[in-house]
């Protein structure tokens, strides 16, 4: 079943809802209208009685994200005062904010290119796979600008900076395999069997315990916090854990030396 938003679509598959974002013929450029949709999208895959336990995030065609949408930023700004970072604060930044602090674990497939705010909005996945034609750039210094969508928060964190300052000063495209090679990535697989690979990895996550939920915002928590802070995180997270279905159900099945059935509550 296909759930049509603007420039956007989420296609079922059990458990895990497949978010493309659809406007093929601009390698999927990231307008302020195709970010809208996919928050939209985000909020109907949320909703408790969808039944989804896992998202994953790819784009339509031949790739993945070119970046911001530069007709529409070209027009946006010769029709009102509008400065290059008002569609981040009105638009972007809620849809970053909204996949940072989604319930569900994402896998984000990237095919093709992963430009600009592409690459942020590739990089926000809990587990990054690509096709080994795929590759990501930083491509703000080739148009004037600076790096945006968290990217100069996450890459130092990812990769190092002398790494990101490279990548950002430079404007060169980053292989996947090299990007694997760095740490900025988590899979590659050849273009023909990538999002199958990466639907398995969205399997294992959408059949794992709730508790994920709880994990992927210890790791977004972990940057601000002192080591002191985030252990009592920690210790707060696990007696929450610790009171679930699926914790006894683990125990249960570790126990009898089977496989959890995890019910995601």
């Amino acid at each position: 079943m296909k759930t049509e938003f603007e420039r956007a679509h989420v296609t079922s598959h059990g458990n895990i809802a497949l978010l493309t974002l659809n406007h093929p013929e601009s390698l999927n450029a990231a307008s302020v209208s195709m970010v809208q949709g996919a928050a939209q999208a985000i909020s109907f895959i949320e909703k408790p009685d969808s039944g989804f336990r896992a998202i994953v995030i790819t784009g339509e065609g031949r790739g993945f994200c070119s970046g911001a949408n530069l007709s529409e930023a070209a027009e946006s700004r010769r029709s009102a005062a509008s400065s290059a970072g008002d569609a981040l604060e009105t638009a972007y930044h809620p849809f970053l904010r909204r996949l940072r602090d989604c319930r569900l674990p994402i896998v984000t497939a990237v095919n093709g290119v992963a430009a600009g705010i592409g690459m942020s909005i590739a990089l926000m996945g809990d587990l990054v796979v690509a096709a080994r034609s795929a590759y990501f750039l930083q491509a703000f210094a080739r148009i004037g600008l600076v790096p945006d969508g968290g990217s100069t928060w996450m890459l130092p964190r990812l990769i190092g900076l002398a790494r990101a300052r490279e990548l950002s000063l430079l404007a060169e495209k980053l292989p996947a395999e090299t990007a694997l090679q760095w740490g900025l990535i988590n899979r590659v697989f050849d273009d023909a069997i990538m999002m199958d690979e990466a639907m398995k990895l969205a399997a294992r996550l959408a059949n794992g315990p709730v508790s994920l939920a709880a994990v992927r915002r210890l790791y977004w928590e972990s940057p601000h916090n002192t080591f002191e802070q985030q252990i009592d995180q920690e210790r707060m997270a696990q007696q929450r854990a610790g009171r679930t279905e699926d914790f006894v159900e683990g125990v249960t099945a570790f126990l009898q030396k089977r496989p959890a059935n995890f019910k995601g509550e």
